[in-house]
């Protein structure tokens, strides 16, 4: 089982405490199908969970798959540039079937950031480095493939179905109260 290499920081994307007892790391694809299907679990999840999960998203775009990947997290993380990053996230998703520029301007001018936004944030170096310095965490924790899970540090394989995720994380929950 991998392990995950670059540790959680003040600069990953959270949504939860940081004293949490389970931290849920995932790196994932905006345009990956399989993600998609993961993004109401992951939700429930944190509903389910609440102030006992803690939530992290890190950038894993598989550009030669899908296209539109490395635009989507460029516009994610440009939204989080103005602490708006979740409901980008969140949009993304809930519109991967109409990832493209149309749906970027519109979402940034939703945001408040203007569709004008859009050219620079497809063009910023350091957003580019970000999204970079995500994948190539994600390659160094042995991430091959999206959506990737760890669990407090430890890579979780979902087998089944992502819903499986509930049974170690109840488990890590229980052994922080023992």
């Amino acid at each position: 089982m991998s392990t995950l290499r670059i540790p959680v920081g003040p600069d990953d994307h959270a949504q939860g405490p940081a004293d949490a007892p389970v931290t849920l790391v995932e790196y994932a694809d905006y345009q990956c199908p399989y993600c998609a299907q993961a993004f109401p679990v992951v939700r429930q999840l944190q509903a389910r969970f609440g102030h006992d999960l803690r939530l992290v998203f890190r950038n894993f775009p598989l550009s030669q798959a899908h296209p539109q990947a490395l635009p989507a997290a460029l516009v994610a993380e440009f939204a989080g540039q103005h602490r708006k990053f979740w409901p980008a996230h969140d949009a993304l998703f809930e519109n991967q079937d109409r990832l493209g520029g149309s749906l970027y301007a519109e979402l940034l001018e939703a945001l408040g950031l203007g569709a004008y936004a859009l050219e620079s944030a497809l063009q910023s170096r350091p957003l580019l480095e970000r999204v970079q310095a995500d994948l190539n965490g994600g390659l160094r924790s042995g991430v091959n493939g999206t959506p990737a899970f760890f669990l407090n540090g430890q890579r979780y394989d979902v087998r089944s179905g992502f819903d499986e995720l509930a049974a170690p994380i109840e488990a890590l929950i229980a052994q922080s109260r023992a």
